[in-house]
């Protein structure tokens, strides 16, 4: 009888664990990563408005062409000062649904850091957002070489 009742409670136990558990699959996180996907368009595109006041005679804004890939158009801006990529802006990217929001809130902010500081498009792609990289890198190089650089 004693076994019967140990079984029974640690059953129940371990259901009421499991049942209970709370998996990261939320909606509160859908949402962290959608208004994550504005900000490194919004940040870099503000930032180089600031710079590009001080020297509004020397820089210039370069718009890649369109990259089309599976998930959608890619299109980069760059803003080129003294010939220096002062900025980078994806001004189009793949946001269709909830997974392409979250991948590229993570990878643009890269690119474009990466960009910045290579001064090319001579950088690495982004694991987990290949195609991304893949149609920012074609836009990106159409940019500098309008730019000249």
């Amino acid at each position: 009888m004693k076994k019967i009742v140990l079984w029974l409670m640690s059953t129940t136990t371990v259901l009421v664990l499991l049942f209970g558990y709370h998996t990261s699959t939320s909606s509160t996180n859908t949402a962290s990563a959608d208004s994550a996907v504005v900000a490194p368009v919004g940040d870099s595109t503000t930032g180089s408005t600031a710079a590009s006041d001080d020297a509004s005679a020397s820089s210039a804004t370069y718009t890649g062409d369109s990259a089309d890939t599976r998930w959608g158009p890619v299109q980069v801006e760059i803003t080129v000062a003294g010939g220096t990529v002062t900025d980078v802006s994806v001004i189009d990217y793949p946001s269709g649904n909830g997974k392409d929001q979250q991948i590229n809130a993570r990878a643009l902010p890269v690119l474009v850091q990466e960009t910045l500081d290579a001064q090319s498009a001579d950088i690495d792609m982004v694991s987990g957002a290949t195609v991304t990289s893949e149609g920012y890198l074609e836009s990106l190089q159409s940019a500098l070489d309008e730019a000249g650089l």
